[in-house]
């Protein structure tokens, strides 16, 4: 007989309590652990495609002007490389918050849709956003509790980790939130044509862009490709690159605390005010300042 949702998320708890370390890799390839004690510090990452459900606690992710939340037994779907704001809740060190994570493989995804029940058909006009959430039902748990046991079994990992990671794919894709995930695996696809423009644009945050430019790479008018753009990524292209500028100046400042005008100038910004003023936006305080503050709490290797 199958565990209930609580006694399933009772184990993935204690699973991921027991095998997160400081990273957030484990020995399964493309099974990713988290645990954190404390909500109060906004992350600003940038995010790869995604499945994640929260075991306990809770978080609250910022893209754009849209506010995603999920909490324990519910899932987070990220289908874009995306520059996001996180902020976990319900954190505590006593009662810390955990959540699983397994990386999305598009060609995997492209198998098993050609099993998966056709969804039902979508405007062509209307591209599904990049981020969505909602509940786990008991199956998707499940097979999510058997893919962390691997963890205290290696040996049988390289042989069911594969067999676990199609099933959750598959519960995903004839679920909710089908539609959704599909589209990774799609080509010619609203996200395979943006994804060409996302990918240049990370690889190139610090160039001058024309949105005409990136249209082309896209394939797209430039009317349509900032259409879908939007919908997609909820920021518009120029929005989308400032993000990564900035949240790339941060790692470098950490480094180059006293060079901000010289931080800045790397990622693109060749105005040192504009680049103070939008990273002040941002961030909640001038890149110097807000520098010094992240070395004083980040980890010196001993």
């Amino acid at each position: 007989m199958q565990n209930t949702a609580s006694e399933l998320l009772t184990e993935m708890c204690a699973l991921i309590d027991a095998h997160a370390g400081a990273g957030v890799a484990t020995a399964v390839d493309g099974l990713l652990l988290g645990r954190t004690s404390s909500g109060v510090e906004p992350e600003h990452s940038l995010t790869a495609p995604l499945l994640v459900i929260m075991a306990r606690g809770g978080k609250r992710l910022l893209l754009g002007d849209r506010v995603h939340e999920y909490r324990a037994g519910e899932l987070l779907l990220v289908t874009a490389t995306l520059p996001v704001t996180g902020h976990f809740f319900d954190a505590t060190p006593e009662a810390p918050a955990l959540a699983l994570a397994l990386v999305l493989r598009p060609s995997l995804i492209a198998s098993l849709s050609l099993e998966a029940p056709a969804p039902p058909r979508a405007r062509r006009d209307v591209p599904s956003p990049a981020v969505s959430t909602g509940p786990v039902d008991t199956d998707l748990l499940d097979a999510a509790v058997r893919m962390l046991r691997l963890l205290d079994h290696p040996a049988d990992a390289p042989v069911l980790a594969p067999l676990i990671e199609r099933e959750i794919l598959w519960r995903v894709l004839t679920g909710p939130h089908g539609g959704v995930l599909r589209e990774i695996g799609q080509t010619r696809s609203s996200l395979w044509y943006v994804g060409r423009a996302i990918a240049w644009l990370r690889e190139n945050y610090a160039e001058p862009v024309r949105i005409e430019d990136l249209a082309a790479r896209a394939g797209m008018s430039p009317s349509t490709f900032h259409r879908h753009f939007r919908a997609i990524t909820a920021l518009s292209p120029i929005q989308f690159q400032k993000r990564i500028r900035l949240q790339e100046a941060r790692s470098l400042l950490v480094a180059r605390p006293d060079d901000v005008a010289g931080v800045g100038h790397l990622v693109g910004y060749d105005s040192p005010s504009q680049f103070s003023r939008e990273y002040r936006r941002l961030f909640g305080m001038p890149p110097g300042q807000d520098a010094a503050r992240l070395r004083a709490t980040t980890p010196r290797a001993t």
